[in-house]
């Protein structure tokens, strides 16, 4: 019954006003007074709350870059065809229609925290100024770059496109590989994939491709060219999946080597150009050696950092934004340094912070940990645990 519902108004802009030097946004929609929230992003924390949202509650507008809600941890499968496209994705519209909200695909340069105006671009064409009264910053990260160079010739994996781009490309290598008139070493350099960063989306991306390869195209592609491929995992920690109990990183680690999946541990990518991948591996005796590998393809998953939006707004609030990792929040997500909480932030693009927690933490620990030696018990820690939950 939603979808035969009529839509939201469209937006226009106000007659005649500018506010330095942009036109600014008519977004309101209602005669009784209700606020104006702005979301900006259309990720996880944009989208959970969107559908939690009473109708009517405010005027929304939502403002993203992509008119859909993509379910990231799919996105490996996608790359490989194991899910198609349309199963991990929800229009955003259709989102916002159940509150009768406004959608503006159009990406957040700027905000004025004096005037509540957040300044929107549309794909680097024309911009304008968008009125809030309450501003939920929910526009994820970026990938970090650990100041390697050359990441232009890396694949990232965050949206439907970067999977759609990905899955040609793996499809193009083998393509060209198969051709007879591609030497053996073009043949080798072009069926090896390299996965930067050892977290679960590239090991996810990992394991999907290794089953792509075992279980479909080995009916359709010679065995000489099977055997060629070589599937690499560079890690700059000792261990894949560090943030995940060591079980769990031991078991990845031993389904990957049984399954011929190359990891390499403690090494960092220097710089990656169109052909090859040069990586530096410190030795156990503190020794570092540098490495190059030719490749056909570059995943980069190495982390998350700011985005230009995010670290322009930490930047106006420098005593309250110190993070350099992402924006810091209450407890109940509003944004410190806004002096009457107008503005939230949730997802990638937010931390948390318990200031009451960290102060104490250590004289918690100390209280718990009774016998003072170097090993804390299962006792003390469950004791350790129910006083800070309380």
């Amino acid at each position: 019954a939603l979808d035969f519902d009529e839509p939201a108004e469209e937006l226009r802009m106000v007659d005649g006003k500018t506010y330095k030097g942009y036109p600014v946004i008519d977004s309101r929609r209602s005669v009784d007074g209700r606020q104006q929230l702005v979301v900006l992003g259309s990720g996880w924390g944009a989208v959970s709350i969107l559908k939690t949202l009473a109708p009517d509650a405010y005027d929304v507008v939502v403002v993203s870059p992509d008119n859909y809600f993509v379910f990231t941890p799919l996105l490996p499968s996608v790359t490989v065809g194991t899910v198609e496209f349309r199963s991990v994705l929800e229009a955003i519209r259709r989102v916002t229609k159940r509150i009768r909200g406004s959608y503006i695909e159009a990406t957040a340069v700027d905000v004025d925290l004096d005037e509540k105006y957040v300044l929107v671009e549309h794909a680097g064409e024309g911009k304008a100024w968008l009125p809030y009264d309450r501003l939920v910053v929910g526009v994820g990260a970026q990938s970090i770059t650990h100041g390697a160079k050359g990441l232009e010739h890396c694949h990232k994996l965050k949206t439907i496109t970067d999977a759609r781009t990905i899955r040609q490309h793996i499809m193009a290598n083998f393509e060209k590989a198969v051709l007879p008139t591609t030497p053996v070493e073009e043949k080798r350099r072009l069926l090896t994939f390299v996965i930067c960063g050892g977290g679960p989306t590239g090991c996810e991306f990992a394991a999907e491709l290794y089953d792509f390869l075992a279980e479909d195209l080995k009916h359709y592609f010679p065995r000489s060219i099977q055997d060629m491929v070589n599937v690499v995992i560079v890690q700059s920690r000792d261990h894949i999946l560090n943030m995940m109990d060591s079980v769990i990183s031991e078991f990845a680690e031993s389904e990957f080597d049984r399954r011929n999946i190359n990891v390499i541990t403690n090494s960092r990518v220097q710089q990656v150009t169109a052909d090859a991948i040069v990586f530096s591996t410190t030795n156990p005796d503190g020794s570092v050696v540098e490495h190059t590998l030719p490749q056909g393809f570059v995943l980069w998953s190495t982390g998350i950092s700011l985005t230009p939006f995010t670290k322009l707004l930490c930047q106006k609030m420098p005593e309250s934004q110190k993070n350099m990792h992402a924006i810091t929040t209450d407890p109940y997500l509003r944004v410190k340094g806004i002096a009457d909480g107008s503005i939230y932030a949730l997802g990638d693009c937010a931390s948390i912070e318990y200031p009451h927690l960290l102060s104490h933490i250590g004289e918690l620990f100390d209280s718990a940990h009774q016998d003072k030696s170097k090993e804390i018990t299962r006792d003390e820690f469950s004791s350790f645990v129910r006083q800070t939950a309380a």
